[in-house]
């Protein structure tokens, strides 16, 4: 893709603007409106740390590859890199969870809202995403380091993802196989599937609602975490699928599908809940009036 780096690095330059400005945006206002100072926001606020996280872990072999076109890493920080996109998008999908479960308890239990999600558990469900995500990543740089690199040691993107690097070996990569499998059952795989259920009990209350318009109103208040699933889930399907099943496809293919993955939740999760959230859109009105003037 050498004829398309410029192009690459200004689609990728405005995604990491876009992403970096929106999610300070979402702190910023936040950390400013009082109002906001509720679990839902916590959580939002947990996810925005997380989506920066990203984009900052790939910036610089990114700028590197595109911009000033070095093409090496050296292996302590490719496994550096690899060990943050990842933990970075374990943790991601357990913010995903405990959004799912505030919005379950907010649309099933209002009553009892203000007592399940008190500060202290929503700081020990963060702090126990951030150490599930640690404990599942851990073990990928020593298990690879284990291994001896003598082919052709050429990455398919410009950073470190874990699939991409188990190709690279002369050893016996089974245990790395297996580990990679049952980190991704046991996070994305029951993450999704609990995310899934909270949905079916949540529809199933928001049914027993007499009143149509009250129905729609209960649902408007999930579209944004909705939202924030499909956007992080469906590309990373896509990128599991294309991996397993597209081996013949083109190597743009497999490029285009992990910039997908890893630059678009970032970008549009802000996008979205500046949208569907009024107080934030309000504030970020103010700020750009203020701005202007």
């Amino acid at each position: 893709m050498q004829t398309l780096q410029h192009w690459m690095f200004l689609l990728l330059g405005t995604l990491y603007v876009v992403s970096i400005v929106g999610n300070v945006l979402i702190l910023f206002i936040i950390k400013e409106e009082q109002s906001l100072h509720q679990p839902m926001y916590y959580f939002l606020s947990l996810l925005s740390v997380n989506d920066l996280g990203v984009s900052f872990s790939t910036l610089p072999t990114v700028l590197a590859t595109f911009c000033f076109h070095l093409q090496k890493i050296s292996f302590d920080s490719c496994m550096a890199q690899m060990f943050f996109i990842h933990f970075f998008s374990f943790t991601e999908s357990g913010i995903l969870l405990v959004m799912s479960f505030d919005r379950y308890v907010a649309i099933c239990n209002p009553l009892r809202y203000a007592t399940v999600l008190t500060d202290v558990r929503v700081a020990c469900m963060g702090i126990c995403v951030i150490i599930r995500s640690v404990c599942m990543v851990f073990p990928l740089p020593l298990l690879l380091k284990r291994l001896s690199f003598c082919k052709a040691n050429v990455l398919s993107h410009a950073y470190c993802l874990h699939p991409d690097l188990i190709r690279l070996p002369c050893g016996d990569i089974t245990i790395n196989n297996i580990f990679g499998l049952f980190i991704v059952i046991s996070t994305f795989g029951l993450d999704s599937a609990f995310i899934l259920l909270s949905y079916v009990l949540i529809l199933r209350s928001v049914l027993a609602i007499a009143s149509r318009e009250e129905r729609l109103k209960t649902l408007n208040t999930c579209v944004s975490h909705m939202s924030a699933v499909l956007i992080f889930y469906v590309p990373m399907v896509g990128v599991s699928m294309v991996a397993r099943y597209g081996r013949h496809a083109p190597q743009y293919v497999h490029t285009l599908m992990s910039l997908i993955y890893l630059f678009v939740p970032p970008m549009l999760n802000p996008v979205i809940y500046s949208i569907k959230t009024k107080e934030i859109r309000r504030k970020l009105c103010k700020i750009l009036l203020r701005t202007k003037y």
